[in-house]
């Protein structure tokens, strides 16, 4: 348990809700190991039949805690002992619909975890990034083969290899997102979109969302292979760089990386 992750179980939907407001929904090993814990568990659990990712009003979650990550790099070797890998394969295996209510930023894995997902409903003040290359590491969950299977390769090269925000009505364009609405509005929506799901046939929703992912074989294998050069990365010079300019409020000089 973590009280930066907030649970609630009701009519069959299991919300998890981002609770780390103060840090801008910042995400650390103990929210990962909350996470994998609730999507593990509800995916045994019949009374379960849909998931729902939030954060505030403000912002989804901006992504890995730097602080936490340079503390405790993730070591591929270990596999499901590090928590951020360990939720990345909860979000691949978990059987169930899964919905995410995006407002604000949505940054690093805020955006690729939405890859995963089967429905995504974002406040008109969605903010998406992946900054991997600008922090000198690389992409995860997937993203390297999803994003381009999304939104074909010119365009999920651009948004990868630069790594600049993209805003709501871009990624409606895009397909990454099925509806843009009001900030205030985004979570209860989706809420009502999980209840529609709730009341369907589990078996039937199970097999519809299985038959549609069957055509992505290698994607445990993809996600094994960033997962390496991650673990890589975040340990080489370029990343200590780009995160020491962030902590001292600098441009990183990565004419050395």
């Amino acid at each position: 348990m973590s009280e930066h992750i907030l649970q609630n179980r009701e009519n069959g939907v299991l919300t998890l809700t981002f609770n780390r407001v103060d840090k801008k929904n910042a995400l650390l090993g103990e929210m990962y190991t909350a996470l994998s814990d609730a999507l593990e568990q509800a995916a045994q659990d019949d009374a379960i039949r849909v998931a729902v990712f939030q954060g505030s009003v403000e912002v989804f979650t901006a992504g890995n805690d730097l602080i936490d990550f340079l503390q405790n790099p993730p070591d591929a070797d270990k596999g499901r002992d590090v928590p951020v890998f360990r939720f990345l394969e909860a979000l691949r295996v978990f059987p169930k619909p899964m919905i995410a209510a995006v407002c604000g930023p949505a940054v690093g894995v805020g955006t690729t975890m939405l890859l995963h997902c089967d429905l995504i409903y974002a406040g008109d003040n969605a903010a998406f990034s992946m900054p991997f290359v600008n922090l000198g590491v690389c992409p995860e969950a997937g993203s390297s083969l999803l994003l381009q299977n999304l939104v074909g390769y010119h365009r999920a090269a651009e948004k990868l290899m630069l790594g600049e925000a993209f805003y709501a009505e871009e990624a409606l364009d895009m397909g990454l997102v099925n509806r843009i609405l009001p900030p205030h509005e985004v979570n209860g929506y989706a809420q009502a979109q999980a209840a529609k799901l709730a009341a369907k046939p589990a078996s039937s929703l199970r097999i519809t969302k299985a038959l549609m992912k069957q055509h992505q074989p290698t994607l445990s294998a993809v996600m094994l292979e960033e997962g390496r050069y991650f673990s890589e990365l975040i340990r080489g010079p370029a990343a200590k760089e780009a995160m020491s300019a962030i902590m001292e409020k600098r441009r990183p000089d990565f004419s050395k990386c």
